[in-house]
């Protein structure tokens, strides 16, 4: 908390910084009315750093008053019906009345920061909050860096606040950096306090190789159509160029007919995608849209577009105006001998993709369903919370009373966060035994007693906390297996522990419980008494009673000591179902692309076995005239694609492996990749050709050899 302003002094390469801490989620009065809402407190030139425009106010002064606050126009609108109310009071919790100081727009879709209100960190001042402790790492700093300033050469400075300011590892060990905020979203993922170059960029990575892919297929699909169906043109060609025309003018000619087909596809395809957008950004969270206004996207759009179909294009514009007139009009134009070779390396290349599309895709199914088959170390079951008001807070006791004698829950406890969530973490953690140089951050959570029963956790050492029955518990604390590991006590119970200015004695360990993400693994944790804060209300239900009626009796408890109160009840399970639709959208979307990119290259296969069909018909005659029956000839037809097929899957196999083994790396919590997937994935790529070819072959076969055979 105290970076920014260590940062404006000693630096003159920092024009400003600005601090944000870390959301919370207030209760607001108007009259009768109460609702929460969520925010930050910042410094007062936060919305001169950041351009988040102002309907109301002056961006210099809205944040200046102590008990100043900016509204977002969605909240304004929530609180008093209207955006207009500037000067008006609003009733915060039991922090105080604020002034409506100023009104934000709503905030983009596409930003970090996620607000309804702000206010001055001034405030914090004041209630003695902003602490200076260099150990406390709850805090955003923001930087604004000189136009000329260099970022080398800033970050070379920052390595000595290190001993500036922390001297003897008084808190414990850390190094200060700074990170381009350009790159935070895309690449902000860190190993060691370096960047890793994962992060959100891998998604925008295999995003765009499979969206080349599906173009390509498609590219290669037309190359195939083109030079296969090329007997149909080759006598136009040769008239051409007997009467003049030059190989140039034929390939521009088949250029432009390949480029017109583009545009057109193009067109149909922005109708397209306006019509399935809305279903996308459902999808992904999202507010995408075409800008029709936007004169560079035309023109990018139109560019890639004549692109596309130039390169799609070139390859049968160079083949059919290579053709000689003379062998063309004396009908000696080869029909299989030169085009095969060609031909099957297209078929070939377009299934390896669509194979490894499928590979990948049962890969992502595997390792969302193995982050969710694993153990959380606490039972979901019936587990509810709502956040703390003043006065839920003041009637805690008859509240928890009142939900346990109705039978209604059958444990309460008090959590300084949400059971999925971390909120807090620091560094400034000492023991006896501690090596210096130990860097170990600990996630800290805070019950005020009963979180065994609330939320299932196990311990393997000790007891929970329970201030009624040990009234020395207001400083007891429980550890985690992780933190156990760290700190390698061989009896932690009684040891003396201290965080910052406060001293505990640990009374418990438990098992690891997930509280962050479940694909990695649980960090070192710490969970502290009643001498500490809390912001949630943890409610076990009762499962003997309907979730419908625990939910109205639960209401109306809470509306008896809060009566404006606003009860929202937030299921357990439901946040820790959240925690997988990153990658759930990952699997979504890439099953979409795999089944787009199957579908086209069975059309192009589906085209290429009628033309083949269509070269063979006389020989199909025949061979029924001779005995043939329709299941010899479908495998005739059908087994040369099915060869190119298993020649894809063996291509495709060891390249997605190698894909979906660097994704997979982005994870301490991960599947194995077995041989069966590889298989699988093989099988039904083979299948799905098999079924496309045998349509025209067994349909060829069963066709009357009387037909085939009549001369023209």
């Amino acid at each position: 908390k105290v970076l920014a302003r260590s940062l404006e002094k000693d630096l003159p390469e920092v024009e400003q910084a600005t601090r944000v801490n870390w959301n919370n989620k207030w209760v607001f009065t108007i009259g009768n009315k109460e609702l929460f809402a969520e925010g930050n407190q910042v410094d007062s030139n936060f919305l001169q750093m950041f351009s988040f425009p102002l309907v109301k106010g002056n961006p210099t002064t809205v944040l200046k008053s102590m008990y100043s606050i900016v509204l977002t126009e969605k909240l304004a609108k929530r609180l008093f019906g209207t955006e207009d109310v500037v000067g008006k009071i609003i009733k915060i919790n039991d922090q105080g009345n604020f002034t409506v100081t100023g009104i934000l727009k709503d905030l983009p879709n596409n930003t970090r920061f996620d607000f309804e209100w702000l206010i001055p960190w001034s405030f914090l001042r004041s209630k003695d909050i902003d602490e200076n402790n260099w150990g406390r790492n709850n805090t955003s700093t923001y930087v604004l860096l000189k136009p000329a300033a260099s970022l080398a050469s800033v970050q070379a400075k920052l390595k000595s606040y290190k001993e500036r300011y922390d001297p003897g590892t008084k808190n414990y060990n850390w190094e200060m950096f700074l990170y381009p905020i350009s790159r935070w979203r895309l690449y902000g993922d860190f190993q060691n306090g370096k960047e890793t170059g994962a992060g959100r960029i891998s998604f925008v990575r295999l995003f765009a190789v499979i969206a080349a892919f599906i173009l390509l297929i498609a590219c290669i699909n037309f190359m195939n159509l083109s030079t296969a169906r090329s007997e149909k043109r080759a006598k136009e060609v040769g008239i051409r160029k007997v009467v003049g025309a030059l190989k140039g003018s034929l390939i521009c000619q088949f250029i432009g007919e390949s480029v017109l087909l583009a545009l057109i596809a193009g067109m149909i395809a922005t109708v397209i995608v306006q019509v399935c957008l809305p279903a996308f950004n459902q999808l992904t969270d999202k507010n995408l849209f075409i800008p029709f206004n936007s004169l560079s996207f035309w023109a990018a759009g139109t560019g890639f577009v004549i692109l596309t179909g130039f390169l799609a294009g070139s390859y049968p514009a160079f083949y059919l105006s290579s053709f000689r007139p003379v062998e063309v009009l004396k009908g000696k134009i080869q029909k299989a001998g030169a085009l095969i070779t060609p031909r099957k390396v297209l078929v070939v290349l377009q299934f390896t993709f669509a194979i490894i599309l499928i590979i990948c895709t049962v890969v992502v199914k595997q390792q969302i369903d193995f982050a969710k088959d694993r153990q959380t170390g606490y039972d979901k079951k019936s587990l509810i919370y709502s956040f703390l008001s003043p006065d839920i807070n003041k009637n805690y006791s008859l509240l928890k009373n009142d939900l346990l004698q109705s039978g209604t829950a059958v444990s309460v406890t008090k959590t300084s966060a949400p059971l999925t969530q971390d909120w807090n973490s620091t560094g400034d953690v000492q023991w006896e035994g501690k090596d210096p140089n130990d860097q170990t951050g600990f996630r800290q959570f805070n019950e005020d007693g009963g979180l065994e029963k609330t939320a299932g956790v196990e311990f393997i050492a000790g007891r929970d906390i329970d201030p009624d029955k040990y009234p020395t518990d207001s400083s007891a604390m429980i550890l985690n297996e992780s933190a156990l590991k760290v700190m390698k006590f061989n009896n932690p119970l009684g040891q003396i522990i201290k965080t910052g200015d406060k001293t505990w004695h640990v009374v418990g360990v438990i098992r690891d419980f997930i509280l962050e993400s479940p694909y990695e693994p649980v960090k070192p944790m710490f969970i502290v008494g009643p001498n500490s804060w809390f912001e949630v209300v943890l409610i076990k239900l009762n499962d003997k009673n309907k979730m419908a009626q625990n939910l109205e009796a639960t209401a109306a408890i809470f509306k008896k000591y809060s009566p404006n109160y606003l009860f929202v009840n937030n299921f357990v399970d439901e946040d820790y179902g959240a925690k997988f639709k990153d990658e759930e959208r990952t699997g979504i979307l890439a099953s979409l692309f795999a089944g787009l990119t199957i579908f086209i290259s069975c059309l192009g296969l589906f085209g290429l076995a009628t033309y083949m069909v269509e070269i063979r018909i006389r020989e199909i005659g025949v061979r029924k005239v001779l005995g043939g029956t329709v299941f010899n000839i479908a495998t005739l037809l059908s087994k040369d694609f099915v060869q190119l097929i298993i020649i894809a899957a063996l291509i495709a196999t060891p390249v997605a492996w190698t894909v979906m083994h660097k994704w997979l790396d982005g994870y301490s919590y991960r599947v194995n990749i077995g041989w069966m997937v590889f298989a699988i994935s093989g099988l039904l790529a083979t299948f799905i050709a098999l079924a496309t070819v045998s349509f025209q072959a067994v349909r060829a076969a069963m066709a009357n050899p009387v037909k085939s055979l009549r001369q023209e």
